[in-house]
């Protein structure tokens, strides 16, 4: 027993201790945004003039000036050199879901020998990185390399150890996208345009809407240790088998629990590490599952909040390696027990300090607050399938549908009072919604909604796209994903939507009709057409499933036939028309989707069978032997009669070890040639349709197997790391 590894395993990973990690002596306020060169380092670094400039680019969208970008890099440089940082990247963010970085130092020769530490604004502008060797989904051939990576400058350069990391997107040498950042800030720009129109019939003083998004980052911590003794940990991010613990999450003792005192070590340096990064986290707790754990920081401006969540998973694997841990993001490492999402919580917000999807306090704003309301559930609904298939993965969809996500249908909860506000609209003729009363001025028939209506309604875990009061939190992306995924969808959808309404209320009002009433007008009928998206019970019951269904919601769960959404005539036509992408670039994405999904399973598949032929099937047949020999061994020492007796017991396990172990053998056999036949598919959508539909269910049908000879097998030959070890942090 003390020679088994899997127990040499556990026994040193819970020798590990915390380490003593010291807060700064500073407040978190005077140390935030240490390594950013934010508007305060600029206006320290840069020439006046030049620093305006740059601020009217952040601030108002004004194009970036290149004369100025010498100007730029050279204070960047003088504040790099000053942070010890020796050189710099352009950080993007390619179809991988990760990010990527090229490091180069600030050298170049002086022409008499020696060095010089140089940094010029074309370099600060402007990369070439490998464009064929990221998914390109066939935009770029082999042989075809180059690629661009070209600065945001609405993003802040940060540092990294000893590199300055440079935000930028990434595009093909013939302009197509490559990443998610150049999309997103393309919807951004689309929704915020569009957004503003609509707002100036409400407010004359608007000339800005940003979207805002707070991320709320569900994580699993383990001991490294026992990660690096799990193979399929460390080959997929999640257990490809494992008996669930006789204790896991049904006392509900963990959530909101007590934080483990190595845990709070690992927060409090990750928290320190990520306010010096400017990125502003503020909540932190025990989430439902054991060693599951969520991060949340304050909203910001959705492409900074992006890039933001994307360094702070970065950090979390550094961290977490420092104090003896693995960080999971897989959205369902462990079977049995709840997942891990990334909710996103959306909102629109107007220059004059509106909160767009918060109720007002006079009919007129509260008109704007239905009409924001409204148009957003316009956008979901038109396009529910889409928004479906933008957070979905071959890893998310292990996790929706559950007891513990959205299901894999998109609706939205309004809660009761939002609900009755709609029916009151729907149902009213627009003449008895609206009329003027002479200087008393106008009188809309809308029940005036408190400020605080996010009290007068319970909140829906079961719904995908829940409004919570001032915002829309979106709960099905996963937690591994790049959010910007779920983001182009929603905000270029949203753009449509709101483009859609003014043209019809422009339309009406050149007709003669009066503003408000046209505004009321197209609202009523709006409610009408968006009303199936609407739903505010229970999302995991099969009669949701089928009331959908009749409603013409997506239902489909197959995650191959889901990304189909994005070439939807419908979805191409949006896109399109936003100017966010274009036909081919959502014909690209598709293809690297399909790649991923396939690749994903196949990696699993791979890892399952090897484990189970290399790995459980010796151990089971090692424990069967040892009962064999038990059982001869009776028959040398009692009665015929009475060693078939004692070794009744036995001669059932070894029986079962046999059966077992041969299902497992044929199944992985099976398991292999299902890969092969796929393989053999030239075209990537139809063999990602194939793993899901033939590779998929005997990797379901072996780990069945596994488990219960994990319950059967001798403890101490049990060479992987159990559920409760893995689950519990000491």
């Amino acid at each position: 027993m003390a020679n088994n590894l899997r127990f040499q395993v556990v026994e040193e990973a819970f020798k590990k201790h915390a380490l003593d990690v010291k807060a700064p002596s500073e407040r978190p306020s005077e140390y935030f945004g240490k390594y950013v060169f934010n508007k305060e380092k600029m206006y320290r670094y840069l020439p006046k003039n030049v620093y305006d400039k740059m601020i009217d680019v952040i601030d108002n969208g004004a194009s970036l000036d290149r004369s100025i970008a010498d100007a730029v890099a050279d204070g960047m440089k003088k504040w790099a050199l000053e942070m010890g940082v020796t050189h710099y990247t352009h950080w993007f963010q390619p179809l991988t879901e990760g990010t990527a970085e090229k490091h180069d130092a600030f050298v170049e020769h002086d022409g008499k020998g020696g060095m010089i530490e140089k940094f010029s604004g074309k370099l600060l502008v402007q990369q070439e990185p490998d464009a064929s060797s990221f998914p390109n989904g066939g935009i770029r051939n082999t042989f075809e390399a180059r690629g661009y990576s070209a600065w945001d400058p609405t993003s802040p350069v940060f540092v990294i150890d000893d590199t300055l990391c440079i935000p930028t997107i990434f595009i093909a040498y013939t302009g197509e996208a490559l990443d998610y950042k150049a999309p997103l800030l393309r919807a951004l720009h689309a929704v915020g345009k569009a957004a503003k129109d609509v707002c100036q019939y409400f407010y004359d003083d608007v000339t800005k809407v940003q979207v805002n998004l707070g991320w709320e980052q569900e994580y699993f911590l383990v001991d490294e240790g026992l990660y690096s003794a799990r193979p399929d940990l460390l080959m997929t991010g999640r257990t490809l088998m494992g008996h669930e613990s006789a204790k896991n999450q049904q006392m509900d003792d963990h959530y909101f629990g007590t934080i483990p005192d190595r845990v709070v070590a690992f927060m409090k340096d990750l928290e320190i590490q990520s306010l010096e990064l400017a990125i502003p986290v503020k909540t932190r707790h025990n989430e439902v599952a054991p060693n599951q754990f969520e991060l949340a920081p304050i909203f910001e401006e959705c492409n900074l909040a992006v890039d933001h969540n994307m360094l702070l998973m970065s950090l979390m694997k550094k961290v977490a390696r420092k104090h003896g841990f693995r960080v999971l993001l897989h959205e369902k490492p462990f079977d049995g027990i709840n997942g891990s999402g990334k909710h996103n919580n959306w909102s629109l917000s107007a220059d004059n300090g509106v909160l767009l999807h918060a109720p007002g306090k006079t009919p007129e704003e509260n008109l704007r607050f239905v009409t924001f309301i409204v148009e957003t559930l316009m956008a979901v609904y038109k396009h529910n399938g889409l928004l479906k298939a933008s957070i979905m993965s071959a890893t998310n969809a292990h996790r929706l549908g559950g007891n513990e996500a959205p299901p894999a249908i998109i609706s939205s909860f309004l809660g009761t009072q939002l609900t009755e506000l709609l029916t009151h609209i729907e149902e009213s003729e627009a003449n008895e919604l609206f009329n003027l009363k002479g200087k008393q001025g106008m009188q809309i028939d809308i029940p005036q909604i408190p400020d605080l209506i996010v009290d007068n309604t319970d909140r829906n875990r079961t719904s995908p796209f829940a409004f919570t009061g001032n915002r829309f939190e979106f709960r099905a992306p996963g937690s591994s994903v790049n959010c910007a995924s779920a983001m182009i969808a929603l905000n270029a959808a949203m753009a449509e939507a709101l483009t859609s309404f003014k043209e019809r209320v422009d339309a009406k009002i050149a007709n003669g009709t009066e503003k408000i009433h046209a505004i009321l007008e197209v609202l009523k009928d709006d409610v009408k057409t968006c009303k199936p998206i609407r739903f505010d019970g229970n999302g995991y019951s099969e009669e949701w499933v089928k009331e959908a269904a009749k409603r013409g919601l997506d239902v489909e769960k197959s995650c191959p036939v889901i990304f189909e959404h994005y070439l939807d005539d419908s979805s191409i036509k949006m896109f399109e028309s936003t100017k966010v992408m274009n036909k081919k670039e959502l014909e690209a994405r598709n293809e690297v989707k399909w790649e991923m999904y396939v690749k994903t399973v196949q990696i699993e598949a791979r890892v399952l069978g090897d484990l189970a032929m290399n790995h459980i099937i010796p151990v089971a047949t090692h424990y069967q032997s040892q009962l064999i020999k038990n059982v001869q061994g009776m028959k040398d020492v009692f009665t015929k009669e009475r060693a078939e007796r004692l070794s009744s017991r036995n001669m059932k396990l070894i029986e079962e070890i046999a059966e077992r172990t041969e299902k497992i053998e044929q199944l992985v056999e099976d398991l292999t040639e299902a890969r092969r036949v796929a393989n053999r598919i030239e075209d990537i959508h139809q063999r990602a349709i194939a793993y899901h539909d033939t590779v998929c269910p005997h990797m379901e049908a072996i780990r069945k197997q596994i488990d219960k000879l994990e319950l059967i097998v001798e403890d101490g030959l049990w060479t992987l790391p159990k559920y409760r070890e893995l689950l519990f942090i000491r």
